[in-house]
């Protein structure tokens, strides 16, 4: 019988890029996935979401005691998701995800992008460079709508409070990750009583692009416990 594994992705707009990772789960080592399209990204929505609603969203689509996996803002999700209830997954793998609050300029200024650009929506180019300065790529290349809950998923880390994560946890990273560095890897693992991490020398922030074998490796080593 096939373990099933819930996955929650990152701030992205098509799924397609994890589907190598997905078929070696499932023809390989026998893990059957469960992808969930995330509302305002890879299922399409115009509304401004906050964070308990992605959580009221999560708790309705994945069953009590799963096994779920969260990339990057998937992981923020999952992690506020069990400070509602703790007792809702079985195993939690975070895969460089997003969610450990650390006060940044660069922070500051994505939160405060729509303001203070508002002004300049007719000079389109100037609002791109702005953000590429700032490494705003996600924000700049987002709709209206997802601007905004890009703003409020950034606004809910400061009151996120992942050591009271008590649940099995993986922390898989990648060393060379530049959105969210390893820095963080180690908050996680410090703050999660019990957590296993993992560091992977040359992955970035997405190895289900640049590694989707050895990401799958990775996710067969963590389960291989799981019934």
């Amino acid at each position: 019988m096939k373990k099933t594994l819930y996955i929650i992705h990152g701030w992205a707009y098509s799924v397609e890029p994890w589907h190598k990772t997905i078929k070696l789960l499932n023809e390989k080592y026998h893990i059957k996935v469960e992808m969930l399209h995330v509302p305002g990204l890879t299922d399409p929505s115009k509304k401004v979401w906050n964070i308990k609603e992605y959580v009221k969203w999560a708790d309705s689509l994945i069953p009590n005691g799963a096994i779920a996996l969260g990339h990057s803002n998937g992981g923020r999700i999952l992690m506020n998701l069990l400070s509602v209830k703790p007792e809702k997954l079985s195993h939690l793998i975070l895969l460089d995800t997003a969610g450990v609050y650390e006060p940044s300029a660069k922070r500051d200024i994505l939160r405060k992008c729509s303001q203070i650009l508002a002004p300049l929506k007719q000079i389109k180019p100037l609002r791109k460079v702005l953000h590429r300065l700032i490494g705003a790529s996600d924000y700049e290349r987002a709709p209206e709508n997802m601007k905004k809950t890009l703003s409020n998923m950034l606004d809910s880390d400061r009151d996120l409070d992942f050591t009271k994560i008590k649940v099995k946890t993986d922390i898989l990273w990648g060393e060379i990750d530049k959105i969210t560095p390893v820095r963080q890897a180690k908050k996680l693992h410090v703050g999660i009583k019990g957590s296993r991490l993992r560091i992977y020398p040359n992955w970035t922030h997405a190895p289900y692009i640049a590694d989707p074998e050895g990401l799958a490796i990775a996710i067969k080593e963590v389960l291989k416990d799981e019934k």
